[in-house]
């Protein structure tokens, strides 16, 4: 009985077996698998269909297919031609190659090298874009007719540098977008005006300012969600007249008070903690808050102390910081980052730095160097003071300065002997600063884009961690690294309104 109830199962499971294995076809060609892409390769596909999407083409996947080398996968994926005439599919591709090149151009090989010769480490930052580069994105795509005239002029001075700071750039953004306010009107036939200014007006121009010209600061984006806020809480029945009239105080009042005032509240409360003879304090770089209290301390207070510049390249920004206060009256040193240590455990009794951002746990995103200077007075006992506004303060958490960054141009590293042509601007390179005979055949810098096992790095910032910094100076007061977290829910703008635009960092 017993073989008897088990010899079934066993026909079956042989049965199973029979019909699992299939005889192939002879007459079916299996197209051999797609190579996986690198991130360079998978950008460079992302840009070509966006370029093909604004020419008014629908970008296909053959061109994507076109990388895999395959002629089957292009036929697969291709279209029927590529499958029926070989001698047409491959002269296809060589038409498809040249229309890429000639829509590329010098642009699109700029690019492709910028790519090959970025440190893997940055390789998911986007790089930086050079001016000639977005006048043909613009063209191209025929943005110059759709944009107003204020926003290309104020992303050209973004894109070149020639604007600088956390607080200068949020100044300048919001006085674009009241210039553009005060000449735009809603079209008749629209049903809620909130609608457009915020589609057509506000999205457009702060799109083409982060991902055309150079991404926007933490200060930047609260200052937008701030007035995109403002748009989303007007009457859906107030006259237009009156809804822009609304927009442009509120616009004002927030430069006036999160700015201006809390500079004031700010060198009130940091300057109370300057000895009136006697400090010595240490800035690094340029910081419109710091900047303010020592001219404060010095010139309202009489206080006498001296001050320490700290510079690096390539901005060489504290050289700005060095003329404003010299020509104040105030003593000043300048030096190098390099020279820091004998500095730090000799003379300083102070430590003044700007923030860009304030993390949500204590930790500062600043221009880089400021983690070095921070580390090396953390290290001597020295105090540490960082002066940021509240609206600076940013909902992220970050722990190290390579996921979230910026990447400059490295020909600005590169560049030894070049000055810039005026105080806050972007650094000539050696192409203009430099005769071609005069290059030293040893600077191994001269020539590194051609130079395989070579490449730069230009990092805009660096995060602090909050263990280096003594105290953060307010508008509010001077308050320890880990109360920010607090006061960034005090602070936010969104407590009181739950249906509110979500704001971008």
């Amino acid at each position: 009985m017993a073989d008897a109830t088990e010899a079934p199962p066993v026909a079956e499971a042989a049965q199973k077996q029979e019909k699992k294995v299939k005889p192939k076809p002879a007459d079916v060609v299996v197209p051999p698998k797609k190579p996986k892409l690198s991130k360079a390769e998978r950008r460079e596909l992302q840009e070509r269909q966006r370029a093909a999407k604004a020419a008014g083409g629908k970008p296909t996947k053959g061109d994507g297919a076109g990388k895999g080398g395959g002629a089957g996968d292009s036929g697969a994926k291709g279209g029927g031609k590529g499958v029926k005439d070989a001698n047409g599919s491959t002269a296809d591709k060589k038409g498809d190659k040249k229309s890429e090149d000639v829509r590329g151009g010098e642009g699109g090989a700029t690019r492709r090298g910028s790519e090959e010769k970025m440190v893997s480490l940055f390789s998911h930052l986007p790089p930086p874009k050079a001016p000639f580069e977005i006048q043909r994105q613009i063209s191209s795509t025929n943005q110059s007719n759709t944009l107003h005239p204020a926003i290309l002029t104020l992303g050209h001075l973004y894109q070149t540098h020639s604007l600088l700071g956390g607080n200068t750039r949020c100044r300048a953004m919001l006085q674009t977008f009241a210039i553009i306010l005060k000449s735009y009107t809603p079209p008749t036939t629209s049903r809620d005006f909130r609608h457009d200014v915020d589609h057509a007006l506000l999205k457009p121009a702060f799109q083409y300012w982060t991902a055309q010209c150079r991404p926007h600061s933490v200060s930047m984006g609260n200052a937008f969600s701030f007035l995109k806020l403002a748009v989303a809480n007007l009457d859906r029945e107030l006259p237009w007249e009156e809804a822009r009239e609304l927009l442009l105080e509120s616009m004002e009042a927030y430069v006036t008070e999160r700015i201006e005032y809390a500079g004031k509240a700010i060198s009130r409360h940091a300057g109370s903690k300057i000895q009136d003879s006697g400090d010595v304090i240490l800035v690094f770089g340029k910081s419109e808050v710091i900047n303010r209290l020592l001219l404060d301390a010095a010139l309202v207070e009489k206080k006498k102390f001296r001050v320490i510049v700290v510079d690096a390249r390539p901005l060489l920004e504290g050289r700005d910081t060095l003329q404003i206060l010299s020509r104040a009256g105030i003593s000043c040193t300048y030096v190098l980052l390099n020279a820091l240590s004998y500095l730090m455990m000799r003379e300083v009794t102070k430590v003044f730095l700007g923030a860009s951002a304030l993390m949500s746990n204590g930790s500062v995103l600043s221009r880089v160097g400021t983690a070095c200077v921070a580390l090396l007075a953390n290290s001597n006992h020295i105090p540490v003071l960082v002066g940021s506004e509240t609206y600076k303060i940013c909902n992220r958490v970050q722990l190290e300065s390579i996921t979230g960054n910026e990447l400059g141009d490295a020909d600005e590293v590169a560049c030894t002997d070049c000055a810039r042509i005026n105080p806050s601007n972007r650094w000539v390179g050696y192409m203009c600063s430099r005769v071609e005979d005069e290059k030293k055949e040893t600077d191994v810098l001269t020539d590194w884009k051609q130079q395989d096992n070579l490449k730069l790095l230009n990092l805009m910032y660096d995060l602090t961690p909050s263990d280096f910094v003594t105290g953060i100076v307010t508008e509010v007061g001077i308050l320890p690294p880990t109360s920010v977290a607090v006061l960034l829910r005090e602070m936010s703008p969104q407590e009181n309104n739950e249906s509110a635009f979500k704001g971008t960092d």
